[in-house]
């Protein structure tokens, strides 16, 4: 097993942002003996989970990875509801959205869709976010009980922008509205002059989660036009729970 999460460590470290490292690079990054990371590199390379880019000493990810990600989303029928689901609303307000899950205390988005919009705003695809100080992090935390959020924090909350829950209390307060609410929202957190909307929806069939989340511009969106957006957004996470019986979504109509 410690073979395998090494490996996994490896993997995580490369984003959006780090399509290729160099063995000095992720021995940098994880702190690891500089020996033992090569070896493992290579292990991974001969594996085929990562490939040497053309040319060079730089490892990425390799394309057998490639293919088990589009078979992760054909796999799973959530997530091709939710991906349908988010594309219909980027195309009527033209606003990028995503398909996020999440993994640890993170959350991670799997699907996109590039808004239509003169001014077009987002994240990359991949990118880990804190989901404790996100829209769409938040709606996937609300599902879950208070002990298991605090379960997820051990270390106090380290938050990058003044417009996040600055503390636990904070965090669970929020929490609590979006439970009352269905949905959860965010004002230039993850990015300055960016709003999001976030609605989570989950299978009892297969325990997965996702949350469908629109971001779009503060400074040229209306109320109304975000009043719309949140509508149409709740009414695709709805029709989405009926036909999976999320059980999220049950316990609140039953309250």
């Amino acid at each position: 097993m410690t073979i395998l999460a090494n490996a996994a460590d490896v993997l995580r470290c490369f984003t959006s942002q780090r399509l290729e490292l160099t063995l000095t690079e992720v021995v940098a990054l994880l702190g690891t003996p500089k020996s033992s990371t090569s070896r493992l590199l290579r292990a991974m390379r001969d594996a085929g989970l990562l490939e040497l880019a053309p040319g060079s000493r730089r490892y990425r990810p390799s394309i057998l990875l490639f293919e088990l990600g589009q078979t992760y989303r054909r796999a799973s029928t959530l997530l091709a509801r939710a991906d349908e689901a988010v594309g219909r609303l980027s195309r009527r307000f033209g606003h990028t959205g995503y398909v996020s899950v999440m993994d640890g205390a993170d959350v991670v988005g799997v699907a996109h869709h590039e808004g239509s919009s003169t001014l077009r705003v987002g994240t990359p695809i991949g990118r880990r976010l804190a989901a404790f100080a996100s829209s769409t992090g938040r709606s996937l935390l609300a599902r879950r009980t208070d002990a298991e959020v605090r379960a997820l924090h051990p270390e106090q909350l380290r938050p990058a922008s003044p417009h996040s829950p600055q503390d636990m209390n904070a965090l669970l307060a929020l929490l609590a509205e979006v439970r009352r609410q269905g949905f959860a929202t965010s004002l230039e957190e993850a990015n300055p002059g960016v709003g999001g909307l976030a609605v989570a929806v989950g299978d009892r069939a297969t325990g997965e989660e996702f949350s469908l989340n629109l971001v779009y511009p503060v400074a040229t969106v209306s109320a109304s036009e975000r009043q719309a957006m949140l509508n149409a957004l709740l009414a695709e996470a709805l029709e989405i729970a009926t036909m999976v019986d999320d059980p999220w979504h049950a316990a609140r109509k039953a309250a």
